[in-house]
């Protein structure tokens, strides 16, 4: 009978003292055993990124060697899949905190991620910037801080996304605009001056522009709720790891809901615009006029990565708040509650004391 051999992106590893769960110690490149403090070292690849061809994916995905099956927990309620690793206690979706049932889980395939960005924050460090931000709050409730500040809630999710790779050439044709300025005589009598108007010479303008796109980062997951923030969506690449599984272990992995040709088709879009911008600096002048692009790329490849992040959600008066914290850079964004009474007597205040200022300066 044939062995089965476990997945890559489900190896777990024992400590070899106590048998316990290692997990990823944030900013370090070590397994850890959070029961005797054992460590071991992951190992770096010797072989790298392999950026993967795109087109026999979009024609056929799960047909390479880099497609492998995963066992997922799906979320009725915001659309979320996601693996859960066993030292879970709670199951629970990362997103919008509904509940997970472990018997409804099951295996699906994926593409086996490229590259990961470990986290470089751990759960106590993210949990001490959402602290910072809740005591810093204008006009928050009194009692926020009782509702949301649980460590317990912030858990850290590998949040997929698609990069794709291409070289881009493109012809064009269009205008370059050349500013000049005449001098006019407006107004009349007392009022009468000269001023300076400008105007644009127009000249024609075509030729080929060509050059590498790189790591064109695409969201490849899609929520109801609870969906990460742009101002937190920034992430160094160039701190990018092969893909090891150990660096998962104690997170949540979301896989990807956004398929490869849905995401393919947005980085399309976005070459497109840096096609554009590359012409309007070719035609060169003080202004530009583009007529027509044709693009094309060649060369395309992809992966599929995995980006750090810090979730929580919390419950205030019967709604729910979602927060987010950028794995690697610490930066924070949240949805708040406002205290209606605080915004309304400041409001009442500035009208008192405008109010006053009148009557005092009107004597």
């Amino acid at each position: 009978m044939e062995e089965i051999s476990p997945k890559k992106s489900e190896l777990k590893k024992s400590c070899v003292n106590c048998g316990a769960e290692l997990t990823y110690a944030p900013g370090t490149t070590e397994l850890k055993c959070d029961y005797c403090g054992h460590t071991e070292t992951i190992a770096p690849s010797e072989n790298g990124f392999e950026e993967l061809e795109l087109k026999p994916y979009l024609e056929k995905m799960g047909s390479q060697k880099h497609s492998e099956e995963i066992t997922m927990l799906h979320c009725k309620n915001c659309g979320a899949n996601q693996h859960i690793e066993e030292n879970y206690k709670s199951l629970s979706c990362i997103y919008c905190g509904s509940p997970l049932i472990i018997e409804d889980a099951y295996k699906e395939e994926w593409i086996l991620p490229g590259a990961v960005l470990p986290f470089q924050i751990d759960q106590k460090k993210a949990f001490q910037i959402f602290k910072k931000w809740v005591d810093g709050l204008w006009f928050a409730p009194n009692n926020l801080k009782r509702a949301a500040l649980d460590p317990e809630k912030t858990r850290g999710l590998y949040a997929p996304y698609w990069t794709f790779d291409a070289q881009l050439y493109a012809d064009y044709t269009g205008q370059r605009g050349e500013y000049y300025y005449v001098t006019k005589t407006v107004g009349s009598g007392k009022n009468r001056r000269t001023v300076q108007e400008r105007k644009t010479r127009w000249y024609p303008a075509s030729g080929s522009v060509s050059g590498f796109v790189d790591d064109t980062l695409i969201k490849a997951s899609s929520q109801k709720t609870g969906v990460i923030p742009q101002k937190i969506a920034r992430w160094n690449l160039q701190l990018l790891k092969p893909f090891d599984s150990g660096y998962l272990s104690g997170f949540v992995t979301e896989k990807y809901t956004i398929p490869l040709l849905e995401g393919h088709d947005e980085s399309n879009k976005i070459a497109e615009q840096i096609a554009d911008s590359w012409v309007r600096r070719d035609i060169g002048g003080d202004t530009q006029q583009v007529s027509s692009i044709n693009m094309k790329l060649s060369d395309e490849t992809f992966k599929h990565i995995l980006l750090p992040v810090y979730i929580s959600t919390y419950r205030f008066k019967g709604k729910r708040y979602n927060f987010f914290v950028n794995g690697q850079s610490g930066v924070i964004s949240g949805e708040r509650p406002y205290s209606f009474w605080k915004i309304f007597f400041l409001v009442f205040t500035i009208i008192l004391a405008i109010v006053i200022i009148y009557l005092f300066s009107s004597k």
